[in-house]
């Protein structure tokens, strides 16, 4: 059922880009993933709105109240929540629900690359099977042309500027460099104490560098993946106008919250 309604589509799909761009897979990967984003695009605004239903109701002085009197009784602090989520028209699984679909989503894509880059026979073969007869002819295509630009895209990338006898990782980089900022850019601001901030604020940084381990040892084409992938997020959500830079200077907040404090020092 998982081949069958998301790996074999997925697998046509970019059979079909790659081509239509003159058999080029880098290009292909970067197409299909920016169409991917496109097509789950309402995904995300639902994940949004989500969200920000979830911080309103947490910033509502009800909630705050709940908290502080069932601070120490954990079950009845649920059944609370649900009351005042059903007053305020709050989904719990506004948020939840689209997230899973898209890391669903996801996990398809990443096969998809995985299994196009087949280089063994019996992947090979394998990979055959996926192809509808519709696109029979791509068949004479396989195995597919994995270079792009430096890069093997069925090997780790590594970049040897100016004869170096070791490999510069750039796609690694890149992808931890992506990923912290798509993470920072797009968590928002939580109340402090808040656990899921606490939560947020770890996976903020310890995401990038598993990211960067993935591609580090995979192949590169899924590291040109992860960077499309965190690029065309970014944007999207700055078209929704959901980013704040004011994420990436935490130095700025702490300035200002010192400054009144200096200057009752002084006085």
């Amino acid at each position: 059922m998982w081949d069958t309604f998301i790996i074999t589509p997925f697998i046509n799909a970019l059979l079909f880009i790659y081509m239509t761009v003159g058999q080029n897979f880098g290009v292909a990967i970067i197409l299909f993933t920016i169409l991917i984003r496109l097509v789950t695009h309402p995904l995300t605004v639902q994940q949004i709105k989500g969200s920000t239903a979830m911080q309103s109701m947490q910033k509502d002085p009800r909630y705050q109240e709940l908290q502080k009197k069932y601070k120490d009784n954990r079950e009845k602090m649920a059944q609370e929540q649900t009351k005042l989520m059903k007053e305020m028209g709050v989904n719990p699984l506004g948020a939840c629900l689209p997230t899973l679909i898209q890391f669903l989503l996801i996990i398809g894509l990443y096969q998809t690359v995985t299994r196009a880059l087949a280089t063994a026979p019996l992947d090979l073969v394998d990979l055959t099977k996926h192809i509808y007869p519709s696109l029979s002819q791509a068949t004479t295509l396989i195995p597919l042309n994995s270079h792009f630009l430096w890069m093997d895209l069925a090997q780790p990338e590594r970049w040897y500027p100016f004869g170096l006898s070791f490999g510069i990782p750039v796609l690694a980089i890149i992808v931890v460099v992506t990923t912290y900022l798509q993470s920072k850019l797009m968590t928002p601001p939580a109340n402090p104490g808040d656990q899921a901030a606490s939560m947020s604020k770890a996976m903020n940084l310890y995401m990038p560098f598993l990211m960067g381990y993935l591609a580090f040892t995979l192949a590169s084409g899924l590291s040109l993946y992860f960077v499309t992938s965190n690029i065309v997020g970014i944007i999207q959500y700055a078209a929704l106008g959901k980013i704040d830079l004011r994420s990436l200077i935490p130095a700025r907040k702490t300035l200002a919250e010192d400054r009144p404090k200096i200057s009752r020092g002084k006085k």
